[in-house]
């Protein structure tokens, strides 16, 4: 009778390590868990709505250890060994939550409201009025409408990349010498080209370039004083910047091509137009595709050049939407404000990229 009570309690020798965690310890767990999560909401709810901004947020700090401690503990009283893996990647998930969900659901509320640095009142919760005033505001727009521009210009870019590329991977004399001047401007900080070439070179009145354009007959050789030359300039400053990064991603894709593919291009005939377009081109595809997404992406970025030259000017015409945000933090010291413009083009940059990937892998799909 002993012999098949221990039997009985015994567990099946085929059960899974979840299964062999007893009932009450896995109780024991989701309820510690729970617990944490709900005093960790409950004091952030406080911090929030109740106290005074002068308060620090320390006891948000203290309630998250104590919440990633009662995590870990958890996963392992509900998981067993399943839990105890589980602890290794627990830091990567506590530092993402606090480094970049924790602001970004910070940043919706401060969006929601009124916070001027320059006023005596505070923050104070305004709803949607930021938002409406942001539909209104002719000058987002106006950056939304350059930040068009600017993206339609990586075209342009990627063909003189591509160009440069194809000159740098022929056999040419100095042909490694080019390769590391044509990456100088890549090796330089845009603010430093923006005050080497917008602020020296380009100046109107005694730069280079303003005092040869006079000789070629230019009055009043002012590069950025007219809205469409402004942004010109501002675009071939930028595009001298990173023109050199798609053309060593460009260079690297043609190097690793099989050159008995193009050796039987040649000996079918082909020509160097036909070899390029109907065998060079194709094989490039996934490679180009790769480096035109990474250059819309630090496109969208574009900021510190239009800041060192022009600060968005002449009124506006060639503000970024960084820029543009920017200049409202810094010049209107509105908070409040500038949190919903870049909220609301931080959705609009995740929508844009999620489109974009899944047309690239669309588009390369259909093409091979």
């Amino acid at each position: 009778m002993a012999d098949q009570t221990s039997t009985a309690n015994q567990w099946p020798a085929d059960a899974a390590p979840y299964d062999q965690i007893s009932p009450a310890r896995r109780r024991l767990g989701f309820a510690l868990m729970a617990a944490a999560t709900l005093g960790l909401l409950a004091v952030i709810a406080f911090e929030i709505f109740y106290k005074a901004e002068a308060e620090t947020w320390r006891p948000v700090v203290y309630a998250y250890v104590l919440w990633g401690v009662a995590l870990g503990i958890g996963q392992v009283l509900t998981r067993g060994e399943d839990g105890q893996r589980a602890l290794f990647l627990l830091p990567a998930l506590l530092f993402t939550i606090a480094m970049v969900i924790f602001p970004t659901l910070f940043g919706f509320y401060i969006a929601l409201t009124d916070w001027n640095l320059s006023s005596f009142s505070g923050r104070r919760f305004n709803g949607l009025d930021n938002f409406w005033q942001m539909l209104d505001d002719p000058y987002y727009r106006n950056a939304l409408f350059n930040m068009v521009l600017y993206v339609l210009a990586v075209a342009v870019e990627y063909v003189i990349a591509f160009g440069l590329a194809l000159l740098l991977n022929a056999q040419i004399r100095a042909r490694k010498f080019f390769r590391v001047v044509f990456l100088m401007p890549l090796m330089l900080s845009p603010v430093a080209v923006s005050w080497m070439i917008g602020k020296s070179l380009m100046e109107y009145r005694f730069g280079p370039a303003a005092t040869l354009a006079r000789h070629l007959g230019w009055e009043n050789p002012a590069f950025f004083s007219d809205p469409i030359i402004a942004r010109i300039a501002i675009m071939m400053l930028d595009a001298w910047t990173f023109i050199p990064f798609m053309m060593i991603m460009l260079l690297a894709g043609l190097q690793a091509m099989s050159r008995e593919v193009l050796e039987a291009a040649r000996v079918d005939g082909a020509n160097a137009w036909q070899t390029f377009w109907q065998v060079t081109f194709p094989l490039m595809l996934p490679v180009s595709v790769t480096a035109l997404i990474l250059r819309i992406i630090f496109k969208l970025k574009l900021a510190d050049i239009i800041i060192t030259v022009t600060s968005g000017g002449p009124g506006g015409a060639t503000d970024s939407v960084s820029s543009f945000i920017y200049r409202e933090y810094r010049d209107r010291s509105n908070v409040g404000y500038g949190t919903m413009l870049a909220m609301a083009y931080l959705v609009i940059i995740v929508v844009f990229v999620t489109w974009l990937l899944k047309f690239a892998n669309r588009f390369v799909r259909n093409v091979n």
